[in-house]
This record gives C-alpha cells, structure tokens and sequence, in this order.
C-alpha cells in the first residue's frame, strides 16, 4: 500500500449536503437508441467544427461528421449508423435556448462501425505528438463540464517545463455521481489513459485526486494503480469546490496558481477521469467520443439513474427513461447545482460537456427572496479565491464594473460558495456572470472600434496613396510631353536652319 499523501489547505468553500446517495450505488446503464440524435457542432470551447456531410447521406458508426477548424477546435462524429435527415438550426444546450448549427441523424438500428485505421499495438510506442493527434482526431475534449479541446493541453510540453499531472476525480458538485461510477467500474481502464496522457505529457508524477465522499472509488483506483509507482491516490476532504482545477493543484501540490494564469505555468496540467477514459478509448480502440456517462437525478426524477447515452441524445428520452418526473420540477439544470447552467427546455440534446442532468424540486431550490445586505461576510469567509463578493457585488449595482474589476472579479470563478452562504439569499453570482459578460461585450465593442478605426486609417492612407501615385504619374506625363514638345520644336529649328543653309 503506498503512503498517504500530505494535503495542504486552501482557504474557502463550503459544505452543501452532497445528496449523492440516490445514484451513488447506481451501477452505469446504457441508454436504449433514441429515434433521432441531434449533433451540434459547437461542444466545445472554440471555434464550432464545420460540416462534412449533407442531408440524406448515409454514415456509419464513428464516421467523421464535422472536422475541427483552427487549433482551439474539435471533430464531431456519428454515434451510431443512419441516415442524415438534418443539417441546420436547433436549439442549444445552452441557457439562452438559441439555435446553433446540428446535423441530425435517424439510426438504423445496425449500429456498424466504419472500418478505419487500426489503433495502435502499444500506444507508449509512438511519439508524444501522435498521441495528441489521435487524441484531437477523436475529438475529445476536457469532459468535467470546460470542454477544452484535451489535445492542447498534452501539447503543452512543447511550451512548459511539465513536471505533474493532476487527474480530477472529486466530483465535489452535489448530485453528480458519473466520474464516481465511472472510477469504479472501469478503474483499469481510467488508470491505463492516465499512464498514456503522463506519457504524452512527459511527466514522472501523477496525482488523482478523490474526495472521501467516495471511499469505494478510492479503492478501486488505488487497487488498478498499485503497479504504478509513478501515480498516487490523495484522498480529499469532502469540501466544495474542491473539483476546481486551481484549488484542486494547490491541495495536492502546496503550490498556488498565478492569478489569472495556468496551472501549466507551475508545471502542472489537469485532465479530468472521464476524459482520460476516452483517450484509452481512442487510443487502444480507435474510438473518437460519441457517448459519455451523465447523472440524471434531482428530487423529481422518479428513478435517478447513471447512463451511458450517445451524444445527441435529447434529454427528454433521458427523463423517461428514468421514469419521468415524479412531481413538477422547480428548476432543470445541466451539470451540478452550484456551477450548472439552467436548460430551456428537454429537446436539447446530450453534448460532450454533459455530466448531469438535474430536476430540482421547490423544496430542492433555494428560492426565497433576496433581502438587503447585512454585511455578515459570511461570503468572504467561504470565497475560495479570497476575494470580497460583497463589495464587487455593491460596485456593480452601482454600474462602476472597473470597481469590481479592481476587487477582482476577473478572478472569481463563479462557484457559487457566496451566494450558497448568504443568508439575506442576494444572487451573487448572477451579479459576477452579469458583470463579466457586458465587460466582454464591452471589449469586443472597443475592439470592433479600434479595428474599425484602424481600416478607416488604413483606408485613408491607401487612397492617400493612391491619390499620390496618380499626382506623380501625372507630373511624370506633363514632363514627357514637355520633353517631347520641346525635343518636336528643336528638330523644327534645325530643320528650319537647314533649309536656310541650303537656300
């Protein structure tokens, strides 16, 4: 048995009642094929990847549907043979409720995979750069709910000195149990794509981290890890949000993330067990990702369950299968309570960010009325990043958002600690969302200015240009006709002169 590892503080968090005992014991069940997939093209943080097929072709089973454009960008693939009935606008799995572009597909119930090129025979055999290749040709991406493209970050080698890989296993949002199932059931392999990402990233030292909330994942992993010196299991305390990427490092490592910079920047890259069970996936089988395991739970489902379902799913199919609601639900989420994003309705379909899916009842939904603040600083005591929620909240009622800025908003990571505390129930949270996305409004607009302003100067300058190659080349003509002029007149005098020389 390998020693426990020493963990070290942070400051924050809170402690919310886990309610994970609903699916916590529910063993992983595939979803039934729906009668349609809706595939959005934009499941990740990026640019959208852009479409390979038409309306009435015929796919296979993980055959490229969409491929990625630019670096920050990721494939989409079908999760089942049929046919293409769909590429168009529907809506997104996004609280907005807006259309993105979707290619739908009708399976045909064949479920054949398309043959390609075979997976590699030792995966440790091939260079860094190809893992990351197939890695990013599998289209997976960071699958704790960030949807970063996950080959950009194995290739941070290349710009880092990497010493550790930190693996997210602590699940800290409330209801969600997937990565907990998911550990211990296919702990071997999870264990195996963590060896292959420590491989592509170079590093000796591998660190998983699991909250003690979740004792039989604990073991699971220690038990598929004891042949690996280079990997340790830290069990965490059970506190939230002890599955933020930063807070996560400084527990295991001791080592504080720069403010506003990347944990890569203290040698260290996250990934999360999901994910790396999609790189075993892909690299020992050749599969790209085109299904995950979500949470679906809350107080009105009348079966909580873990499901293993195809991206695209809709989350209506997932709701009935679960045996529907059992009351009226308050609220739908998609991922955990603290950090997750309200859906618009249950047509949405599955994506690769989808951990869980929530419905909360009245009684699950902390709905009373906001009050005026009584400045307890019950949230600067549970701010993680040990900022003042109170007063950037105050600076941006006001509409003074560099106020905010100045008390660190741009630091905030919109974990909800604050608001889950206050007891006059102020939405704190919503303030910070509120406030980042009209500075990023204004930002783009300043920029869409400033470039504005400089074609216009570009402009000006061409035309000046222009204006002044036109100017040269007419005073360039004038002094040829001159000179043709006076060269005329002068062959006139001597002729003239000639003439009278002869006479």
């Amino acid at each position: 048995m390998k020693p426990l590892r020493k963990l070290f503080k942070i400051r924050g968090g809170v402690h919310p009642d886990d309610h994970k005992g609903r699916t916590a014991q529910s063993s992983i069940e595939d979803m039934p094929m729906p009668a349609l997939l809706h595939i959005p093209l934009q499941q990740h943080i990026g640019s959208p990847a852009s479409p390979m097929v038409k309306r009435g072709d015929r796919v296979l089973k993980g055959q490229l549907l969409a491929h990625s454009q630019g670096m920050i960008s990721a494939p989409v693939h079908a999760p089942t043979s049929g046919r293409i009935v769909g590429v168009g606008n529907y809506p997104a799995h996004h609280p907005s409720g807006l259309s993105v572009h979707t290619i739908t597909l009708q399976p045909d119930g064949a479920d054949r995979w398309i043959e390609g090129e075979a997976p590699p025979t030792d995966p440790f055999a091939l260079e860094p750069e190809e893992i990351a290749t197939r890695v990013a040709a599998a289209g997976i991406v960071g699958m704790g709910g960030a949807t970063f493209p996950s080959a950009v970050k194995l290739n941070l080698r290349s710009r880092y000195c990497l010493e550790t890989l930190v693996i997210n296993g602590a699940e800290c949002e409330p209801y969600l149990t997937c990565d907990d199932r998911l550990m211990r059931e296919e702990s071997a392999a999870v264990i195996d794509g963590i060896r292959i990402m420590a491989y592509a990233l170079g590093v000796k030292r591998v660190i998983i981290g699991i909250e003690n909330n979740k004792p039989e994942a604990q073991a699971a992993m220690q038990a598929a890890a004891e042949a690996f010196p280079e990997i340790e299991i830290a069990r965490l305390p059970a506190r939230y949000p002890m599955g933020s990427e930063k807070h996560l490092v400084q527990t295991v490592t001791g080592v504080e993330t720069p403010a506003r910079g990347l944990t890569a920047d203290i040698g260290v890259v996250v990934h999360n067990v999901a994910t790396a069970y999609a790189v075993h996936d892909a690299l020992r089988f050749g599969r790209p990702l085109i299904s995950r395991v979500v949470t679906i739970s809350g107080g009105a489902i009348r079966l909580p369950k873990n499901l293993r379902v195809l991206i695209g799913t809709p989350i209506e199919e997932l709701i009935t299968h679960c045996g529907g609601y059992s009351e009226t639900p308050e609220r739908l989420i998609s991922g955990g309570p603290m950090m997750g994003q309200p859906l618009p309705g249950t047509r949405v379909p599955i994506i690769k960010g989808s951990n869980g899916v929530l419905a909360l009842t009245v009684r699950e939904t902390k709905a009373e009325e906001a009050m005026p603040c009584i400045r307890c600083a019950s949230c600067v005591k549970a701010c993680p990043c040990g900022l003042v929620p109170l007063e950037m909240a105050n600076y941006i009622r006001s509409g003074d958002l560099e106020g905010a800025v100045a008390y660190g908003l741009m630091d905030c990571i919109s974990c909800g600690s604050c608001a889950f505390v206050c007891p006059s129930n102020i939405r704190l949270v919503q303030f910070f969302n509120y406030a980042k996305g009209e500075l990023t409004a204004r930002q783009r607009a300043e920029h869409t200015q400033n470039e504005t302003r400089r074609l216009a100067e570009a402009r000006t300058i061409r035309l000046e240009r222009q204006k002044q190659a036109k100017r040269e080349a007419m005073a360039r003509r004038k002094q040829a006709q001159e000179a043709a002029k006076q060269a005329k007149q002068a062959a006139e005098a001597r002729a003239q002169q000639a003439a009278r020389t002869g006479s």
